[in-house]
């Protein structure tokens, strides 16, 4: 064997154990927190600095739980505080830590048909809608989004399990699939600001409605409880979750943007709940 061959193969063992070795966990985030192109930016810097390899699985806000709950995941990262809330208080998360925040908008037809335009918040929106019975289409995916888009129908004094069908459209969906959906019907959507952003099937659609504080949009960390699955790897998730609040990280977060618009507002806490 040739000394270069030596050297390539040496190289090569020294590559399989460090891949061997690299530190893994896996983090259930929400599919808008994915469709925003965050992640893209974060995970080779996760690796850069931590060594560490994280799994993502990208589901809605409600299955994040789930996983969480079954301790198929390390931590989660999601979007419904009354649900964190819960699922910390039933023992599942050691904590809640506050990571980021931006907002929900609401899009529909240029046209406008429903007049929701101008409108002065967005229950009155939600109302304008429903009186015309434009097409809308929901997630209908227990996600965080579809949970907040639930509330405020509800606030709207809608009757949630009366709502026609002919008009009100759940799709099952991600957030990037549902935009696709409601793009291809000219239908009202709420979608979380960075997806929409992130969105490149806009079609006839725009931005109708926003800046309602109702539409406040608050993303958290929750590490697994070990004490609820000791195999969970919380180490690793606390390494992870100081490394998103550090400030470097949280500079990361407020220098994305899209079209020179900020996706996401870093605010991490300093204390946890």
């Amino acid at each position: 064997m040739t000394l270069t061959m030596r050297i390539l193969s040496t190289l090569s063992i020294v590559l399989i154990a460090s891949q061997a070795n690299a530190a893994e966990m896996k983090l259930a985030v929400t599919t808008s927190f994915n469709n925003s192109g965050l992640s893209d930016i974060l995970l080779p810097e996760i690796k850069k600095d931590l060594g560490l390899d994280v799994q993502m699985l990208v589901v809605g806000t409600g299955q994040a739980l789930k996983l969480g709950r079954a301790g198929d995941v390390d931590a989660i990262l999601v979007h419904s505080k009354k649900a964190e809330e819960e699922f910390i208080s039933q023992g599942y998360g050691t904590h809640r830590r506050e990571i980021m925040y931006n907002d929900f908008v609401i899009i529909g037809p240029s046209s406008d048909p429903a007049k929701i335009l101008g409108s002065n918040t967005v229950i009155s929106a939600f109302e304008k809608i429903a009186t015309k019975q434009h097409l809308f289409v929901s997630r209908g995916d227990d996600s965080g989004t579809h949970r907040k888009e639930l509330s405020l129908w509800k606030a709207a004094n809608q009757d949630l399990e009366k709502l026609d069908a002919s008009w009100y459209r759940a799709a099952g969906a991600g957030m990037g699939a549902t935009l696709n959906t409601a793009s291809g019907i000219n239908a009202y959507i709420m979608s979380d600001r960075a997806s929409w952003l992130k969105f490149g099937n806009k079609g006839d659609l725009k931005l109708l409605f926003s800046g309602d504080p109702a539409l406040f949009n608050q993303y958290a960390y929750l590490p697994v409880n070990p004490q609820k699955h000791s195999h969970v790897k919380i180490k690793l998730a606390e390494k992870l979750e100081a490394w998103l609040i550090s400030e470097k990280t949280q500079k990361l977060i407020g220098k994305y943007t899209i079209n020179g618009e900020v996706l996401f507002t870093p605010n991490a806490k300093t204390k946890v709940n």
